[in-house]
């Protein structure tokens, strides 16, 4: 299956390359590129101190360029959810991509496999997660396929995934992924990698403590299942996961060897409203849904950035207010409006043409929304247009 087809950048849109961050249309998905590449330095630093390996998910991004630049930057490849999303990344040159989720379809696995072919032919490497004996077979036999049409033979790098408290995919800590793991060596296409320990919901508890208790338990079950497996003869090469919201924890573990964060790099609303962990590096939110004030009344304003050009599943965005005087808080308007009231005593209602900026409550969905980001360097009040940013994964749901 081929990668979706790129949208064309049109010429109104390359034009603004080099103008100022006034001349951008609303509403339109900016990012910060200075503060971005600065979470970027920071979450290199952070792991390089640690001495454990950084995989961002490029579900956040969904742009082959910026992969690129986490990989310049450090990162030992990326994390994607679906096997789309792992086409897109290798075709543009993205070859060392691990398929963090569970893919059964035959059809699927077809892809996966030539795909690995493909990883390998350009000295990569590619991996993917299972949770089942029956995940193992389907993958085995869909390697087994393609090698008979490649004259390499690729393998690919399997994870057990194991339910650590997400009660999403995983296999339960213990006996079950013992068994997985041993199915997965009698199968030569297939090479066991180690395990993928991802709490997700964890991410999103808002206290430290409470996130640090949690994952305490993780490691508990990470390392029982960890011995088990290699009390049978068998290396966990590799314990992998972890977010933005427990990333100091798993690092300071001893367990884990990969960080999956990956959301810092824009740091969206939810995740600035946990309780920052002393250990965790500073991040700064580096992407903005840019919008314009179009109706303005006594007691409230509107603008035009509505449901369609933002996720809500975690919740409405949040007004970033350049000064204080502009705190404003932003309300459900539908699909194209926003509804703007004061943030408290004193706040001013902005006018017609006011430009405003909106923290998306999650990342990853918003990106999703659009075909690219306008990249701004030197600040949002003053900056000029650096770049635009094809969102290249958009779409690629399979």
């Amino acid at each position: 299956m081929k990668p979706p087809t790129k949208t064309p950048l049109s010429e109104s849109l390359t034009s603004l390359v080099g103008q100022s961050v006034h001349a951008i249309d609303t509403p339109a998905l900016v990012v910060d590129l200075d503060a971005m590449k600065r979470n970027i330095g920071r979450m290199a630093e952070f792991a390089k101190k640690h001495n454990v390996r950084w995989r961002p998910h490029a579900k956040t991004h969904k742009s082959v360029a910026l992969a690129r630049l986490q990989m310049q930057a450090g990162a030992v490849g990326v994390c994607v959810q679906k096997t789309a999303e792992a086409e897109v990344m290798v075709a543009d040159g993205i070859h060392n991509v691990f398929i963090s989720n569970e893919v059964i379809a035959a059809s699927k696995l077809a892809r996966v496999a030539a795909l690995a072919h493909r990883a390998a032919a350009q000295d990569g490497q590619l991996a993917i997660a299972v949770d089942s004996s029956e995940g193992v077979i389907r993958l085995a036999q869909a390697m087994n396929e393609a090698r008979e049409h490649h004259s390499a033979r690729a393998v690919i790098d399997v994870f057990v995934e194991i339910d650590v408290g997400h009660g999403r995919c995983g296999a339960t800590p213990g006996p079950a992924a013992v068994a997985l793991s041993q199915e997965i060596r009698k199968h030569p296409a297939l090479r066991f990698a180690g395990l993928q320990a991802y709490h997700g919901k964890a991410q999103h508890l808002r206290g430290a403590r409470q996130r640090r208790d949690t994952i305490a338990i993780v490691m508990d079950e990470v390392r029982y299942t960890r011995r088990l497996i290699e009390a049978e003869g068998m290396p966990v090469g590799l314990v992998t996961g972890a977010g933005t919201g427990t990333m100091v924890c798993e690092a300071a573990s001893g367990v884990f060897g990969e960080l999956q964060a990956g959301s810092f790099m824009f740091m969206d609303a939810d995740y600035a409203a946990n309780e920052r962990d002393a250990a965790q590096p500073q991040f700064e939110h580096a992407l903005f849904v840019m919008s314009q004030v179009i109706s303005s009344h006594k007691e409230y304003a509107v603008c035009d950035a509505g449901h369609k050009s933002h996720a809500i599943d975690s919740g409405l965005p949040r007004v970033h207010a350049l000064d204080p005087d502009s705190e404003l808080d932003y309300f459900n308007g539908g699909d194209e409006h926003g509804i703007l009231r004061p943030a408290g005593a004193g706040r001013r209602i902005p006018g017609i043409g006011r430009m405003l900026w909106l923290v998306p409550g999650h990342c990853d969905p918003t990106v999703n929304l659009h075909d690219f980001m306008i990249g701004v360097a030197g600040g949002l009040s003053q900056g000029v247009v650096e770049a635009i940013i094809r969102v290249d994964a958009r779409g690629a749901l399979t």
